[in-house]
């Protein structure tokens, strides 16, 4: 009878190991299912985040090419033509009466400032001209260049000692901030715009303010925000982040940061 009450005793044991081992095997092969499952999630991720990047690179580049092709085209041809037609008038007031050519000259001076105007637009298209001078001194002539159109009062502090960024993120620095006064002169109307930029050891941060007529949150998560979201997705392009501040009212506040040295 002891040994019967051993024998089911041993059964009972060895039943309890089994369903135990069983149970630990099922458990482990669920984990193990999961973190495939989460894995293969990551990897399917990371896949369409960097299809998205050479996506957005690709459009940087053609978006860049084009810009460089109206640039030279402003440079090489219009301001060029202009500069005939100011020669031109130069020419034909000195045939003319005191009265006619005082408005001659009128129209000569208007011609050249519209030449100055296209050179220095032409300059903030340019790519060359922008890795030549850098990032800072580019911002402070587009600064100079936007105050004279009278559409936008713009200023400028540069906090920190100045050093380069390296061109490829210079020049989205640079169109993220013409994407922020695009945005603030076509669709909030603001009336001052206020650029930082703060150049610090193991960080630097581009900060742009409007006093324009701001916008819900919502607005970066729909179809309509698209420029916003670019702004976003150009800053992560570089190795940094873009925070996009706002609320009906209340202007809009862009804060670009990133680490100056940290290898793309």
């Amino acid at each position: 009878m002891a040994i019967q009450t051993d024998s089911i005793g041993q059964f009972i044991l060895l039943t309890g190991i089994l369903f135990a081992f069983l149970a630990g095997s099922i458990i482990y092969f669920v984990i193990l299912y999961r973190n495939r499952q989460l894995k293969n999630k990551q990897e399917q991720d990371e896949r369409e985040a960097a299809f998205r990047q050479e996506i957005l690179k690709t459009q940087v580049e053609i978006q860049e090419q084009t810009l460089e092709h109206i640039s030279k085209e402003i440079h090489d041809n219009i301001t060029q033509v202009l500069s005939f037609v100011k020669l031109s008038l130069g020419n034909l007031g000195n045939t003319l009466d005191e009265a006619k050519k005082a408005k001659i000259n009128e129209s000569r001076e208007l011609v050249a400032h519209t030449i100055t105007d296209l050179r220095d637009l032409s300059k903030s298209l340019s790519f060359e001209h922008i890795a030549q001078i850098g990032l800072a001194k580019t911002i402070e002539k587009e600064v100079e260049r936007i105050n004279k159109s009278d559409l936008v009062d713009v200023s400028l502090l540069t906090e920190g000692q100045i050093y380069s960024l390296g061109e490829q993120r210079e020049l989205v620095l640079f169109r993220i901030l013409q994407e922020g006064i695009n945005n603030a002169l076509k669709y909030a109307n603001a009336k001052h715009f206020k650029i930082n930029l703060q150049y610090q050891a193991d960080l630097f941060n581009l900060t742009l303010e409007d006093d324009g007529g701001g916008f819900s949150p919502d607005l970066l998560n729909n179809k309509s925000g698209s420029g916003l979201r670019n702004i976003q997705n150009r800053a992560a392009m570089i190795g940094g982040s873009a925070v996009i501040e706002s609320a009906p009212g209340a202007g809009c506040r862009i804060s670009v940061s990133l680490n100056p040295f940290k290898q793309l």
